[in-house]
Parts: structure tokens; sequence; C-alpha cells
């Protein structure tokens, strides 16, 4: 009878089952109690003399199973090995009606079954060709930058204490809790600031609602309103957790807000003192210089987040896009039944979507990776490592920092560390390789115009 048997159970879902023969078991079983024989020390006898009858009483159903559950290991390790099968995680053992039937003084043949889930072929290459992806490019104008000056002016400008709202850009202090909660004590420092405000914001990024309530109010009110009558549905989650940092579960409960304190702000004039406060820098001493630095630094960071949006349309496109055949029974019991702790049904059910997007990426990146030869070497993590140490520190080069190799040294030897760095590097090379892959078409978008754009979720998620 063949050692093991391949049954398919479903799509790409097969059953596994093993036949331990008593003759392939045996020999080891005996020779383990052989072992046990001359090592165990039992009172009333001599080490090496305690008779073969006991030790096969005291130790031989234990190394019977143990020999047993080895030989089945090892058969199934052979099998996957010589068939070269690549599977999903790891093969689980199918439920028993009935225990295994193990007698030391019976030795029968044992059959265990196990089912794998196998990863399946597809092809990104028809995907790639066929799409074209909107690459783009925020324009940094004078409206903007004056836009940002304005922001910077107000951030780094002069609050003056008062004591009503009467403007949508004033900031105002909040202290917050649930109807019937004790209020915490909060103390003030000299320019009657509250030090420990829950909430400290400006005015019109309140819910519009809000804003309304609160204008015209002084320093000291108390009001009580419920999150989910002042809010629209755009608004209540933001405002529930970002700014009275409550679950969402509280927008029907009654919140109590009291205005603590109220601020206007005067904002900086265009000079020096704004110069210094935003960049201290001796080079950026005039408007021109300023400005300049500005654009440099709004230019990068949309760089960043349309570079962003193109690595996330990528991703979502390939994702939802390429065929890719699962065993969705195995996977869902294997998420499970597979981690550290084991999950409900619902559980499971709730999670499978987020699990199944991630595994759609993961087998697409595991290809590209090995089709293209894309690795990532030792030196590569360590001289991320090193800028992202530099930069932590605020240092522009390596030259002359002693400390630097030894404190990089240090941090190479944290695995969770080496592990993210890889896994970043990858991951760009990955979404590099790919950006040579599709077409693009180059469209240049005003900021306001760019943030109204659906995600890239939401517009390839069809499956």
């Amino acid at each position: 009878m063949a050692e093991v048997i391949r049954e398919n159970i479903g799509n790409l879902h097969d059953k596994l089952i093993i036949n331990v023969s008593k003759e392939l078991y045996m020999p080891s079983v005996e020779k383990s109690l052989k072992e046990y024989a001359k090592k165990a020390t039992i009172p009333g006898f001599r080490k090496g003399m305690v008779p073969t009858g006991m030790i096969r009483k005291m130790y031989g159903q234990s190394t019977l199973y143990d020999e047993v559950t080895r030989k089945a290991s090892y058969l199934l390790e052979e099998y996957l090995k010589k068939e070269n099968l690549s599977i999903f995680g790891s093969p689980m053992v199918l439920p028993r009606n009935q225990p295994l039937p193990l007698d030391i003084n019976k030795p029968v043949d044992v059959e265990f079954e196990f089912e794998i889930g196998l990863k399946p072929e597809f092809d990104i290459a028809s995907v790639i060709s066929a799409a074209t992806i909107n690459r783009y490019t925020i324009i940094v104008d004078d409206k903007l930058i004056d836009n940002e000056i304005e922001r910077l002016k107000i951030q780094h400008g002069v609050k003056e204490y008062k004591e009503i709202i009467s403007d949508k850009d004033d900031y105002v202090y909040l202290n917050t809790k649930l109807e019937g909660e004790v209020e915490s004590e909060h103390e003030t420092d000299d320019q009657n600031n509250p030090e420990e405000a829950d909430v400290e914001i400006e005015l019109s990024k309140l819910p519009i609602k809000i804003q309304e309530i609160l204008m015209g109010k002084t320093k000291g009110e108390t009001l009580l309103f419920i999150p989910g009558e002042v809010t629209s549905e755009s608004e209540l989650d933001a405002f529930l957790a970002d700014t009275l940092k409550m679950s969402d579960d509280k927008s029907n409960e009654n919140i109590e807000i009291k205005i603590v304190n109220i601020a206007s702000v005067k904002p900086l004039e265009m000079g020096e003192e704004l110069f210094t406060k935003v960049y201290n820098n001796p080079e950026i001493a005039d408007e021109t210089s300023f400005r300049e630095q500005l654009q440099k630094e709004l230019t990068a960071e949309f760089n960043r987040i349309t570079n962003e949006r193109l690595q996330n349309e990528i991703f979502e496109l390939l994702v939802h896009n390429t065929n890719i055949s699962l065993p969705i029974p195995f996977l869902k019991r294997w998420l499970m039944e597979g981690g550290e702790n084991v999950k409900t049904v619902e559980e499971v059910e709730n999670e499978f979507g987020s699990f199944e997007h991630q595994l759609r990426w993961q087998l697409i990146t595991d290809k590209i990776i090995i089709e293209n030869k894309l690795n990532v070497s030792r030196e590569e993590v360590e001289e991320t490592v090193k800028a992202q140490v530099l930069n932590y520190f605020g240092i522009g080069n390596a030259e002359s920092k002693a400390w630097l190799d030894s404190y990089v040294d240090k941090v190479m030897k944290d695995k969770k560390m080496l592990e993210e760095t890889y896994l970043n590097i990858m991951s760009q090379k990955i979404f590099v390789f790919l950006e040579t892959q599709f077409k693009f078409k180059d469209t240049v978008i005003e900021e306001a115009e760019f943030f109204k754009l659906q995600n890239a979720h939401a517009a390839h998620h069809h499956h």
C-alpha cells in the first residue's frame, strides 16, 4: 500500500492520507525502549537492569505515540518535497472520528489525514498590458504658496486670550465628558491658558453645527449635545475619534463640553521673525528665499502624496483585476485555527475580506520577486538604517560621528527592525519595477481637485 495517497477535495484543496505501517514505526519504538532501559533509574533496580516489561509498561504508550507521529510528519515532509508542492501555510490535520488505534501490545498500521491548500498559477502580464494609470502632478503655484504662508503666519502667531468666541478662526479650549461623569481638575498657567484642556482646536475645524452653537459663547459656559445630532455623517467619526477622543458608540450619548478658554491669533507679519520660527536658517532671510524654500517643500510633499496614490492605484488594480483562484474553505479554516488563538466563525468571516486582499497581493509580489530576481542585500538594509538614524538625530552626514557605527550595530541586532526595513526596501523595489511595466497618463492637477479624487480602493473594488 502506498505510504501517501493524495485526493482532491475542492478547488486547490487536497487531502493527503499518510499510512504509517507498524513495520515502519515499531523498530524505532523498540530501539527507544531499549535506550530507556539502559538509562532508567528506578528504586529497587540497578541502573540498566530494569525489566523490559516494566519499561514497556511505563514508557511504551508515550514512546509509541511519539514515534508514530514522528514517522507521519517525516512521510508528509518527504512527499511535499518530492512532489514540489507550493502550499499555503502548513498542512492541517483533519479531525478524526475515533482516537488513534495505538496499543503497544497490539501494533497496527495507522492512518493520518491532512488537508493542504495549493497556491494557484496566475498571470499578471495581461492585466498590466491592458491598463493605463493616471499619474498626477499637483501644481505648486503662487496661490498655493500664498495660502501656505498665511497658514504659517497664523500657526506661529501670538495668541491673545479673550472672553467671547467671535470669529471662526478663534481657538477654543474645551473640557469634555459624558453627562454625569465627574469633571477632572484642570490648572491654568500665568496667561490663563489651560495646560490640560481636553481639546484645543480652531473653531473652523469643528463640525459646522457645533461652530454655530459655540459662536458668541463665553468662557466658562457649559453646553450639552448629542454628537449624532450636531454632525453630518461625514463629520461624525472624525469628530468623535480625533477631536473628542471617544468611540463611535458614543454618537447618541449626551456629551458635556465646558469652554475653559478662548483665544484669537494675531498672525506674524512677513519678516525675520516668521523666517526664523519656520526655518531657523540664516540662508532664508528674505521673502524670495522663503517662498523658494516653501515651493521646494510643497513640491516634495505633493510628490510623496501623488506617488503614494500611484502605488495604491497599482496595488488595487493588480489585486482586484488579476484572476487568482484560491482554496477558500482551507484558508478560512487556516485563519480560524492556524494562529495562536482559535477564532470564531464570525471573527473569520469579518476578517476574511481584508485577509484575502492582502493574500492576493502577497502572491502577486512573490511572483514578481521570483521572476525578476529582486533581492535586498544586508548592505542595503544597513545603509537604510544608518540614514534613518542620522535623520532621527537631525544629522546631515556621518562624518566624524564615531558613535554611529556602534549605534547602527546595536540597531542591526533588532530582528523586528531588520525585518521591517527589509520589507520596506523590497516593497519600494517592487513598485519601482512595476512603474517600468505600466502605461501612464501624466496629468497636471490643482491641489483641491486632487483631493476630491475617488480613492483607489473604491475605484477598483468589484469582487
